[in-house]
C-alpha cells in the first residue's frame, strides 16, 4: 500500500465571547487541530474533511484517500473534547477558518470538501453558505460572527456514508416511549420497542410508525421548549450568558434497528453502528447525551437547528458526489436520497458500495469497499480537475 505523511498543525484564530464553550480554551484564541495527511503526488488540490465532534485525521476514508495519492487536511472543530456544547455555527466558522487557512498559507489553489458521517451535513452547510448566506446569528438568537465572515467557495463536494444533519437523525433515534424527561424510567410499554411485553412487534404496520415518528417529534419539541424557557429565564433574571445543562436519555430508538423492512438496506437487523442498540439506548455514548440548552437548539432541535444538508442542497452549484454504503448501520439511506434530489448543480453523481457498513469496520470485504470509495472520490475529481497531479 502507498504511504503518506501526517503533519499535525493548528489553526488558531482569535473570538471576543464571554462565555466558553469548550475547557481548555485560552484567552480568546479558538484552536482547532488539524493534520496535513500528504500523498506521495503534488497537487494543488486538496481534500478537506471535518467533523463536528472527535479527530477526523484518524477515520478510515480519510487516511485511504491520502494512500491513494491526494492530499487531506482533515481539521477538528474546536469542539473536539465532546459536543455537550457544539454550536453548529461555530462548526461552519471553524470549517471556514481551515478552508482560509488551506488558501492562504498552505498555498492550495483549489479545495474539495469531503463530508463523511456527521461531516456531510457540516460541510454541505458551509458550501451553501458560501454561496448563498442565510444563517446571520446562532440557533438561540444570539450574535454570531457569522453575520460578517466570509466564507471562501470550495470547487466540489462529496458526501460519503453521510447523514442530513444531526437534529434529524437524532429525532430517529429519540425513545418516545419517555413522556417525562425528569422521569425516564417510567416508559409508554405501547411505545417502547426494546420492551418484550409490547403488543407491536416488527415488521410495524404503518399506523404504528406513523404513531411512533410523531411521538418522537414531540418529544423533540418538548424537551426544545424546555431549553427554550430555561434561556428566557436567565435572560429575564439578568444571567444572559448562564447555560443549563442537562441529560437526554433514550437516544437509540430507531425502528430501523429492529425493523429491517424500514428505510430499507443492506444493514445487520437488531444491530447499529454502536453495537446492540437495546444497550446504547441508555449508554454514555449516545447520540445527544449530555446537552446544554444553546447546544440542544443548535444541534438537535427539529424547530430551532438550521444546519441540514437537504437545505443546503438548492443552495450548492459547484460539483457534487455522493456514495452511499448499502449496509450503512448509522445513516438512514433516504437521507442522502432527499439531499442528492434536492441538489442545484446539475454537475451531481450518485454512487452506491454494495456491502459496505458504515465504518468498513470488520476486515476482508470492508478492506475492499474502503479502496473503492477512495477510487471513485478521486477518480470522479481527476475527471472534473481536481485530482493530485492535476
Amino acid at each position: 500500500m502507498p504511504s503518506y505523511t501526517r503533519t499535525p498543525y493548528l489553526v488558531v484564530t482569535r473570538e471576543a465571547a464571554k462565555r466558553k464553550d469548550v475547557y481548555g480554551s485560552v484567552d480568546d484564541h479558538v484552536v482547532r487541530q488539524a493534520q496535513l495527511l500528504r500523498g506521495a503526488d503534488d497537487s494543488d488540490t486538496v481534500f478537506v474533511a471535518m467533523h463536528p465532534i472527535g479527530a477526523p485525521g484518524y477515520l478510515p476514508a480519510f487516511s485511504q484517500l491520502a494512500r491513494f495519492g491526494a492530499h487531506v487536511i482533515a481539521c477538528g472543530t474546536r469542539y473536539t473534547t465532546g459536543d455537550a456544547g457544539l454550536q453548529m455555527e461555530n462548526a461552519l466558522l471553524d470549517l471556514a477558518a481551515c478552508v482560509r487557512d488551506a488558501k492562504e498559507r498552505l498555498g492550495y489553489r483549489k479545495v474539495v470538501l469531503v463530508g463523511w458521517s456527521g461531516g456531510g451535513s457540516l460541510l454541505a452547510g458551509y458550501q451553501a453558505e458560501a454561496e448563498k448566506k442565510t444563517i446571520t446569528r446562532t440557533a438561540a438568537g444570539e450574535e454570531s460572527a457569522l453575520a460578517d465572515a466570509e466564507f471562501l467557495s470550495a470547487d466540489a463536494v462529496v458526501l460519503m456514508a453521510a447523514h442530513r444533519s444531526r437534529h434529524r437523525l437524532l429525532t430517529d433515534f429519540l425513545d418516545p416511549s419517555i413522556l417525562d424527561e425528569d422521569r425516564p424510567d417510567e416508559r409508554d410499554p405501547e411505545l417502547d420497542i426494546y420492551d418484550a411485553g409490547n403488543p407491536n412487534r416488527p415488521p410495524y404496520d404503518d399506523a404504528f410508525v406513523r404513531r411512533y415518528r410523531a411521538a418522537q417529534a414531540a418529544r423533540n419539541q418538548r424537551i426544545t421548549d424546555r431549553a427554550v424557557a430555561r434561556l428566557a429565564g436567565m435572560q429575564a433574571a439578568g444571567r444572559a450568558d448562564d447555560e443549563w445543562c442537562f441529560v437526554v436519555h433514550g437516544t437509540m430508538a430507531d425502528l430501523r434497528w429492529v425493523d429491517p423492512t424500514i428505510d430499507p438496506n443492506d444493514r445487520r437487523p437488531g444491530w447499529s453502528y454502536l453495537g446492540d442498540p437495546r444497550i446504547a439506548n441508555n449508554a454514555s455514548s449516545g447520540l445527544a447525551r449530555f446537552c446544554t440548552t444553546r447546544g440542544w437548539l443548535s444541534q438537535w432541535s427539529l424547530a430551532h437547528a438550521q444546519v441540514d444538508a437537504v437545505d443546503a442542497a438548492t443552495r450548492i452549484t459547484v460539483p457534487a458526489l455522493v456514495i452511499v454504503n448499502s449496509a450503512d448501520d448509522a445513516c438512514p439511506p433516504q437521507h442522502m436520497s432527499d439531499y442528492f434530489e434536492a441538489l442545484a448543480t446539475p454537475d451531481r453523481t450518485f454512487h452506491e458500495i454494495v456491502g459496505a457498513n458504515h465504518y468498513f469496520s470488520g476486515g476482508g470485504e470492508q478492506r475492499a469497499h474502503l479502496d473503492e470509495a477512495a477510487t471513485t472520490v478521486l477518480g470522479w475529481a481527476a475527471q472534473r480537475g481536481l485530482h493530485a497531479g492535476s
